[in-house]
């Protein structure tokens, strides 16, 4: 489960357009925060993506890409043009295709890597559909997850959300802000749609005769949208807008995707997936879903900076800045092996947080967030060098190490419930097996 949302220029402080995600996976699947450069390949040549190959294009872009070390797309990023997209599971009534087809991540970078604007990413994306399908499976130790995609795609100017099904979608263009989760949100307003959608849901008999097509309301598969408590996530993202329209920033992103729904929450305590900061806790209902990335794209035409916390547990972990200009980049500081390690690093810290969340958080949470607030101070007028981007990285990993220790052999207040605790010890047994 996911939950993505952008906040255009018309609300933000600054006149930005800011995009935010948390990537929500199963808990031990390492998620790689990396750079690719951009390449020209030959005339003829084809890329191999998740399940397909598929042609490829004679020019592709710089990309910074939160990838799930076992795929080859991503759950989402940005590249040197300034476009930023998020993608989203959804679930509806069309079957899935499990053998073969374009995962939703494959979709994603595919559009990062061609797409100079977040229309023609959109476009990219909608041509992949209608020539190869989406399908595959997206699960890492779930051998069986499937699932449809809804995306949002940004650039400095305007977004767009795209929500599908199988073949079928609709396009509608945000005003001021737009969320979504793992629920279809689009009714009848959308600005553009495939050919036969509204043809396909009368057939099947999904729209009711004398009844306004709404696309959320003939796809939706009710189940699964509903347990996945879809619709409370992308109400909390909302009021986090809301309550800042016109004075939105990085930093308002930041707690946003850290929300909780209050100062009292403990992970162990809830039965859901209804919190935007997301916490893996039992086998029926949390167990293969938590916020194992997170990613603020701050999208203006001069010093646009991607966030990224290269960990899971948004609240326990650190933003850390890197510019979206093409700069000369050391790829063993920033590829696929630099981002598992650094993922897999911050791991015992936040597993130590879990052990006695409110009490060992808030040892360091003010520290945390004053260290962020001067990297954003560093951010705002001049555009980062690849030295700098390496020396956040590099402060921020010794203060975790740092905080760490003061936390780790700290007495625990407040223990968390019985199966909450043996959970996580399959978990960490199987995440850290010597």
């Amino acid at each position: 489960m996911c939950d993505t949302f952008v906040v255009l220029s018309s609300v933000t402080a600054d006149g930005s357009v800011i995009l935010g995600k948390n990537s929500d996976r199963e808990p031990n699947e390492i998620q790689s925060f990396e750079y690719h450069p951009p390449k020209e390949y030959p005339e003829g040549s084809t890329v191999r993506c998740t399940y397909e190959t598929i042609p490829q294009v004679k020019e592709t872009l710089g990309v910074w890409l939160s990838r799930p070390f076992w795929m080859w797309g991503a759950e989402m990023g940005a590249n040197e043009a300034g476009v930023a997209i998020g993608n989203e599971a959804v679930f509806t009534k069309i079957p899935l295709n499990r053998k073969s087809g374009l995962t939703g991540m494959d979709l994603l970078r595919l559009a990062l890597e061609r797409g100079r604007t977040a229309e023609s990413a959109m476009e990219i994306i909608i041509q992949l559909l209608t020539d190869i399908g989406q399908g595959g499976l997206c699960g890492y130790e779930d051998k069986k997850l499937a699932y449809h995609n809804s995306f949002i795609i940004a650039d400095y100017s305007r977004a767009w959300i795209l929500e599908t099904a199988g073949p079928h979608w609709v396009a509608k263009e945000v005003k001021n802000y737009g969320t979504i989760s793992n629920g279809l949100t689009i009714g009848g307003d959308f600005d553009h749609s495939s050919p036969d959608v509204e043809d396909v849901a009368r057939e099947k008999g999904w729209l009711k005769p004398g009844r306004d097509f709404s696309f959320a309301e003939c796809y939706s598969d009710w189940f699964y949208t509903t347990f996945s408590a879809s619709r409370q996530r992308r109400a909390c993202s909302a009021k986090s807008v809301e309550s800042e329209t016109g004075s939105f920033s990085v930093s308002s992103a930041f707690r946003t995707l850290r929300d909780h729904g209050g100062p009292d929450y403990r992970p162990d305590k809830h039965f859901l997936m209804n919190q935007v900061c997301a916490h893996s806790a039992n086998i029926l209902s949390r167990h293969a879903s938590q916020s194992t990335n997170s990613m603020v794209a701050h999208l203006r035409p001069e010093h646009p900076v991607i966030w990224s916390t290269t960990s899971s547990a948004p609240c326990t972990g650190v933003y850390k800045p890197h510019s979206l200009h093409a700069l000369n980049r050391d790829p063993e500081t920033t590829g696929p092996e630099t981002g598992e390690r650094l993922w897999k690093a911050h791991e015992h810290l936040h597993r130590s947080v879990l052990q006695d969340f409110r009490h060992r958080l808030s040892v360091y949470q003010a520290e945390r967030d004053s260290l962020e607030e001067r990297f954003i101070a560093a951010t705002v007028r001049e555009t980062l060098t690849a030295d700098q981007e390496s020396a956040f990285r590099k402060e921020a990993q010794a203060r975790e190490a740092e905080w760490l220790a003061a936390v780790q052999d700290l007495p625990v207040r407040e223990k968390p419930l019985r199966y909450y605790r043996k959970y996580w010890e399959r978990q960490n047994r199987r995440m850290f097996p010597d």
